[in-house]
């Protein structure tokens, strides 16, 4: 809290901001001259104030720091004023005159220069700007070979890159406060980037020469001098202070190589050295920079080491909570960008006992942070899951615990009520449409109930759902000209609203409401025949009746739910009718094809007299419904026989068969996954139906009770935030513990002791290692063996040519 005895103007307030910016750089020459280059220029705009003066800054007395206007956020904590010294006072008036007189020796301003310098800018023609980009690289490369090995894009991309110096040059007079926090977050984009530091200074040596040489205003030129070496040092004191060990392996994306980053990290340090890198106010994640940038082995690796449960005599240490309090949307992240991550993060949350009692295993997964959020709402994991549309992840052991606590003890009860209500719906239609015609008003009070309760409630439930998707603009485009709401783009949504449609027919086409004010003694009230209706109208409501029948079962069907079997079940039927609707459509197409063709032939067959008359023909042969005897009238010409000996042919060899192979090819494909396809249907209903923040939200949350500790073993108390079941002993066999203990200190700030696993990235890398070495062994015995037949090969030479010598002599 700030002390009531200091007063805290503009700009004490900005260096107070200032402080908490570059607090890390203070106790250092170079950013001791960065944070005083910012005040000046903080101290140069009217709305801030003057520069303070050493008058003002600093007094003689050991009470200085409480008299004066002193920053909160330098004043030495309450604790220290019992140990205030004359040496602790000379140390103040020193920081306070140095102040003074860093601000003296700078004797910039920023106002006048800034002006110059946006003056200069916007004088530019594109032309201009174009060969500044140009002669900046061309004159860096010449001071750096080296960086054209980072300036690998295209021109477009270098362009804008130089471009952003111009602009940042400027909003550093501008805004410094918001470019120090910019220039901090590029410079830990540049740490993932593994941008060497000794190229910034070549660089804003090349930016400076090529602006001297087009301009010759010099308070322009030194403008952008001192304002592009401030935003250099701070990149690079940036850079040097994030870059961490971790950030540099993710540069490798080698799993082992983040292994012995973290490896002499403090125990409890550990988890965030790999989450969060802070330099200033801003800060990276390490996981998230490897994620983003393809490094899958590394983030594989951070999220097995995060999710590793190591213990000692005192506490147990697990990055679950870290992991999601540092990021609370990781599955949404990894579900959209590295879906193949997923499978070790859930792995991860899941610890099985090596121990076996009565043919079950304990297994205790921790599903706090799939289910609710920090605030204790409901969590989206199912939903981001269940948007994938995998389904081998939905049926992930942990993914199946938590979806079925969810839905067996918060969401079937209330989808179970709904289904109620609609199949008593159904019951009602089926006795108004099903009922004889002497019971009249029966068959009239279940209709009104029909257009009164269904009707209205469904017309009133799309209207709203149309204007929210208004609202909302919450669209789907199809084509460039169509867009779809997406309310709208479920199977159940779109048969709901053919259901009001069919509803609202038969409602204006209502016999009872026709011959309401024709009602005689003879027929009664309510009844649904008179003059006025005609046929046609009578036998179109029927047609509209029906079809609106068949909707209501298919809507019921989805009662299925409760079953995963029955549910899967109708799910493959459903996947295999799309084969079927290619074979129809194909079918129509021939049949059309045909039809035409054969009435274009000049014949005398009445089965085949115009299109219609043959599209029915062939349509009864493809059934195989065209009687026998029927065939002997084909036979009166030739050509026409032909043709449907041709269609016959096509349809019965070659369409119908390759019906049957698709269907086989589809459902062997679907059948695998159809427990995971129904399981992805009724995570979508689950999400649907919660209320978060209701009674029944909170009262699931207490019965699950996340805040007890589970045990490992018996009498072994471990973690919260989980459930405990048990599982058969066969389904995973789990013969080494997943729990890596460590004896030794058990203080935080110790490293752990070096593990003696072996990964497979591991035994790949000795594996290696071993060929090369024979490799190596191999070719070095064959030298070896060259050398020594030279040798003899030579040493035979001379014997003979040592004989010879002596031949000549004798």
């Amino acid at each position: 809290m700030q002390p009531p005895y200091v007063v805290v103007n503009r700009w004490l307030l900005s260096v107070c901001v200032l402080s908490d910016i570059l607090g890390l750089f203070g106790s250092q020459d170079l950013a001791y001259n960065m944070v005083f280059r910012l005040l000046n220029t903080y101290f140069s705009r009217p709305e801030v104030g003057s520069t303070p003066t050493s008058s003002t800054s600093s007094t003689s007395s050991t009470s200085s720091f409480m008299t004066q206007p002193t920053p909160w956020c330098l004043v030495p904590p309450p604790s220290t004023w019992q140990e205030w010294s004359t040496q602790h006072e000379v140390a103040w008036n020193w920081f306070w005159d140095n102040i003074v007189r860093l601000l003296k020796a700078e004797n910039v301003k920023p106002q006048v220069q800034m002006n110059a310098l946006e003056l200069f800018i916007t004088q530019l023609s594109p032309a201009d700007l174009t060969l500044l980009y140009r002669n900046i690289y061309k004159k860096f490369f010449e001071l750096a070979p080296s960086g054209q090995d980072y300036f690998k894009q295209s021109l477009a991309r270098l362009d804008y890159i130089a471009d952003q110096i111009l602009v940042m040059s400027l909003e550093m007079y501008k805004d410094p406060r918001g470019m120090v926090r910019r220039i901090s977050a590029l410079g830990l984009r540049h740490v993932g980037y593994a941008i060497p530091t000794d190229l910034f200074p070549p660089f804003v040596t090349a930016a400076i020469d090529v602006v001297r040489s087009m301009t010759t205003v010099d308070q322009a030129e030194s403008a952008f001098r001192w304002s592009l070496t401030l935003v250099s040092k701070i990149l690079v004191r940036s850079i040097n202070e994030g870059s961490t060990v971790v950030m540099k392996a993710v540069n490798t994306n080698q799993g082992k190589s983040l292994r012995r980053a973290v490896a002499l990290a403090p125990r409890g340090q550990r988890n965030m050295q790999m989450l969060n890198v802070e330099v200033g106010t801003e800060s990276i994640s390490p996981l998230y920079w490897a994620i983003e940038t393809g490094s899958h082995n590394v983030a594989k690796a951070m999220i097995i080491d995060l999710l590793t449960i190591r213990a000692d005599r005192d506490n147990y240490y697990y990055g679950n909570e870290a992991l999601f309090t540092r990021h609370p949307e990781i599955i949404e992240k990894l579900c959209l960008d590295a879906p193949v991550l997923l499978w070790p993060l859930l792995d991860g949350l899941i610890w099985r006992s090596r121990f076996v009692s009565q043919g079950t295993r304990r297994v205790n997964y921790y599903i706090q942070h799939l289910v609710q959020d920090a605030d204790g709402n409901m969590n989206q994991a199912l939903q981001w899951m269940a948007d994938t549309r995998d389904p081998k992840l939905i049926t992930h052991p942990i993914v199946v615990v938590f979806s079925d606590l969810m839905w067996s003890r918060l969401v079937m009860y209330h989808f179970l009520t709904g289904r109620v209500c609609f199949f008593f719906t159904l019951i009602i239609f089926v006795l108004g449409q099903a009922l004889d015609s002497e019971e009249r008003v029966v068959i009239f009070i279940c209709r009104a109930f029909i257009y009164v309760g269904v009707m209205l409630y469904l017309l009133i439930r799309f209207v709203r759902l149309w204007v929210a998707a208004l609202r909302a603009r919450d669209f789907v485009r199809i084509t460039r000209w169509l867009s779809w709401p997406k309310f709208l783009c479920s199977l159940k949504e779109i048969s709901t609203l053919m259901l009001l449609a069919s509803l609202i027919t038969m409602c204006t086409q209502e016999p009872i409401f026709w011959c309401f004010n024709h009602q005689s003694d003879t027929s009664g009230p309510f009844s649904n025949s008179c003059p006025e209706l005609v046929p046609e109208q009578q036998k179109s409501y029927q047609v509209v009746s029906g079809f609106t029948m068949l909707l209501y079962w298919l809507l019921v069907m989805d009662v299925s739910i409760f079953s995963m079997h029955i549910f899967a079940y109708y799910l493959v039927i459903f996947q295999v009718l799309t084969e079927i609707a290619l074979f129809m459509t194909t079918l129509f197409f021939l049949v059309m094809a045909f039809a035409t063709s054969l009435n274009a032939l000049k014949h005398q067959i009445p089965a085949l007299s115009g299109i219609d008359s043959a599209a029915l023909t062939l349509l009864l042969i493809s059934l195989k419904l065209f009687s026998a005897q029927n065939f002997a009238e084909l036979e009166a010409s030739v050509w026409v026989f032909v043709v449907v000996c041709i269609f016959m042919v096509l349809v019965t060899a070659f369409l119908l068969n390759l019906l049957v192979a698709q269907v086989s090819e589809s459902y062997s494909e679907i059948v695998q996954d159809m427990y995971g396809y129904a399981r992805l249907d009724r995570a979508n209903v689950t999400m649907s139906t919660i209320r978060a923040g209701s009674k029944s939200w909170q009262r699931f949350l207490t019965n699950l009770n996340f805040a007890e500790k589970l045990e490992f073993n018996e009498g072994d108390i471990g973690l919260a935030g989980g459930v405990s079941l048990a599982e058969p002993a066969s389904d995973n066999p789990t013969p080494v513990d997943r729990i890596l203990r460590f004896g030794g200190s058990t203080s935080p700030s110790k490293p752990w002791p070096e593990e003696g696993t072996i990964t497979e990235e591991d035994r790949f890398a000795r594996l290696e290692k071993l060929i090369m070495r024979m490799g190596k062994n191999r070719k070095k015995k064959k030298r070896e063996r060259e050398n020594s037949n030279n040798e003899s090969e030579s040493a035979r030479g001379s014997e003979m040519s040592e004989d010879t010598d002596d031949d000549g002599e004798v």
